[in-house]
């Protein structure tokens, strides 16, 4: 079974960078905004899809609309609502998903594959210091009142979207298979420690299933 990891993260919790790593592990495809966005274009959706709604608030990508920014459906113009934004961005993670395994952080993707049998589903979090650190030492920001400005207001915006169009809590333990404080360790040893529990699930879920099968073929 390959696995279909997705990573839902604080901002600035590492979730691209201990993401990236889980996909070379595993020897997986690497899809966060960018790569969205490209394979989107691949599947003949427009990239604005992804440019254009980036896990936003919707009443902000409302805004996006109503002044003319939005997107275009594939292959034609009319304009489409959010609700159409968001389900052209599951289709293109569905499609992606369905071509093999692989690491998507982000786009409430753990929702989308929900019923997908070799997903893993991880929550990344930190405290706000050690994410305003990181933001100031990446130079996302000249100063620690910006870079909690910055945290607040894209932690926001996830929450929204992803509670909108879930209708889900975004970061709530009971909607994934782990959810792990990243500031313990670094981007090696947190990769180890889901490197570990990802293989462990997935060996569990498949034996589970041959338990399963035989059960029906002894009756």
């Amino acid at each position: 079974m390959e696995p279909i990891i997705v990573i839902g993260r604080l901002y600035g919790a590492g979730g691209r960078k201990i993401g990236r790593e889980l996909a070379r592990r595993f020897g997986l495809p690497y899809y966060d905004r960018e790569l969205l966005s490209e394979a989107a274009s691949r599947l003949g959706i427009s990239r604005h899809v992804f440019d254009k709604a980036d896990e936003r608030r919707p009443s902000l990508i409302d805004s996006l609309l109503s002044f003319g920014n939005g997107v275009t459906q594939a292959f034609g113009t009319s304009p489409m609502s959010r609700e159409g934004i968001y389900d052209s961005q599951s289709g293109v993670i569905r499609q992606l998903a369905s071509e093999g395994g692989a690491v998507f952080v982000g786009r409430s993707a753990d929702y989308i594959l929900r019923h997908h049998p070799g997903l893993v589903s991880i929550f990344l979090h930190a405290p706000e210091d050690v994410r305003v650190a990181r933001l100031i030492e990446r130079g996302e920001a000249p100063d620690e009142t910006t870079a909690r400005e910055r945290l607040r207001h894209a932690d926001s915006d996830r929450e929204n979207f992803y509670n909108y169009f879930t209708g889900r809590p975004w970061g709530h333990a009971d909607n994934y298979d782990l959810t792990l404080d990243s500031s313990h360790l670094d981007t090696k040893a947190t990769a180890d420690l889901l490197e570990t529990f990802i293989r462990h699930t997935l060996e569990r879920r498949e034996k589970a299933g041959i338990d399963r099968l035989e059960s029906r073929r002894c009756r």
